[in-house]
């Protein structure tokens, strides 16, 4: 029989906080960008000054986390290329493309899939077994989506397809990131993997804009500037560092599990900030949604610890 890791109540308390509002930053940049969008500003555009005002807080990341480490080798740089470029450009670029479709509570209810894809991932990849129940599990989870999509789809037409998909697609990015992630996590730590592949990622985001874009897409409306600067520290770096405290604190199972506020909060603010829709499809939907990830998440680790 195996007993409960003991969290201190010090540790608890502060560590539930931490990742209680990294989780609650996070969700709240789909609302900053449904904001921008507002003024005229494209995808390309915006996404452009987000990685702009966070680069050279992620290149302070880097240089910090990597102080008294050992030298990069060839490998870790081929690595750290691929994990910032499907976790955080391709990843980032179709979530903010696809938000320009659909609504801020459907994107992270999409997002919050990411552990059904981890574990389709394992299977296709790795040979996984998915288990019977975190087969219902995910069926569960998929209907909740599809439950807020069928309704989102019936009020907004074609574009809510065209806006799934592509957040589906920013969701399957971030879980091959996760899966291939592991053996560099452990080689180089979290912090310097993230400061390392998301300086990659502006870095791409940056060059993406100039060969898309002529200088004169640059020049937005002041709004713009200020809510990618918000984005930049408050819904990006921020979260970063509290969700790897609040891991530290909590271990990954419990930070994982205060990370389940996050859709409730984006459909809170989305209600409250944009004015979106708020009735019995989404709170089913959100319920659904939430109860299977739950499930595939918990069940895992139980298995995972069982061996």
């Amino acid at each position: 029989m195996t007993s409960a890791v003991h969290v201190p109540p010090t540790h608890l308390a502060s560590g539930l906080l931490l990742a209680g509002l990294g989780s609650i930053a996070f969700s709240g940049k789909a609302i900053i960008v449904k904001l921008a969008y507002q003024y005229g500003v494209d995808a390309v555009t915006l996404i452009m000054y987000r990685m702009l005002f966070a680069l050279p807080l992620f290149l302070a990341l880097a240089w910090w986390a990597s102080r008294g480490k050992e030298a990069l080798t060839r490998s870790d740089w081929l690595g750290i290329l691929g994990l910032g470029f499907t976790g955080y450009y391709l990843a980032s670029f179709l979530d903010f493309w696809g938000l320009q479709y659909i609504t801020a509570s459907l994107e992270r209810l999409i997002l919050y899939l990411n552990p059904t894809l981890v574990l389709v991932l394992g299977w296709v990849l790795y040979q996984r077994r998915i288990t019977r129940l975190q087969a219902v599990a995910m069926a569960v989870s998929y209907a909740g989506v599809l439950l807020v999509f069928g309704h989102e789809a019936g009020l907004q037409g074609p574009d809510a397809a065209v806006g799934a998909l592509l957040v589906f697609g920013s969701a399957i990015s971030y879980a091959i990131y996760i899966v291939y992630s592991g053996e560099l996590v452990k080689r180089l730590g979290s912090l310097r993997l993230v400061g390392l592949a998301t300086s990659v990622a502006c870095l791409l985001v940056l060059l993406q804009f100039v060969l898309l874009r002529p200088m004169s897409a640059a020049v937005v409306a002041p709004e713009v500037i200020w809510l990618s600067v918000l984005n930049a520290t408050l819904c990006t770096f921020a979260p970063v560092l509290m969700v790897m405290m609040g891991i530290e604190r909590l271990g990954a199972g419990l930070a994982a599990q205060t990370g389940m506020i996050g859709p409730m909060s984006t459909i809170a603010m989305g209600v409250v900030i944009l004015g979106e829709p708020f009735n019995a499809w989404i709170v089913a939907g959100t319920v659904l949604v939430v109860t299977g990830v739950f499930l595939v998440t918990r069940y895992g680790r139980a298995q995972a610890g069982a061996k």
